[in-house]
């Protein structure tokens, strides 16, 4: 978990966000959302191989935090493999996704 500034925090999963590593990376989402309330929340995806149902869970439950805490939750860079579920389970319609790595935050 990085802090950029005092209002928005980045996190990067990496590998496999399935049934054995989704509570861990559920847990880490909602304690950036609980340190951080009411900023932003951006997961960079550029590192995750694959997304399974566990996985799904663990932004849906991240994402009920985030609107109970005012945090705007975003997901970046995540590759085609990991795009696809969201596309097909329709997910990408409830979550801002962005292709790259907001340039504002870069600098």
């Amino acid at each position: 978990m990085t802090t950029l500034n005092p209002s928005m925090t980045v996190i990067c999963p990496s590998g496999i966000l399935n049934a054995e590593s989704a509570a861990s990376f559920e847990q880490q989402l909602i304690s950036a959302m609980q340190s951080n309330h009411g900023g932003e929340l951006v997961v960079d995806m550029s590192n995750v191989e694959s997304l399974d149902n566990a996985g799904l869970v663990s932004f849906m439950s991240a994402l009920n935090n985030a609107k109970q805490t005012s945090t705007r939750l975003r997901i970046c860079s995540a590759p085609p493999s990991v795009r696809i579920v969201f596309e097909l389970t329709q997910l990408d319609r409830i979550f801002t996704m962005v292709d790259q790595f907001p340039v504002a935050v870069a600098a």
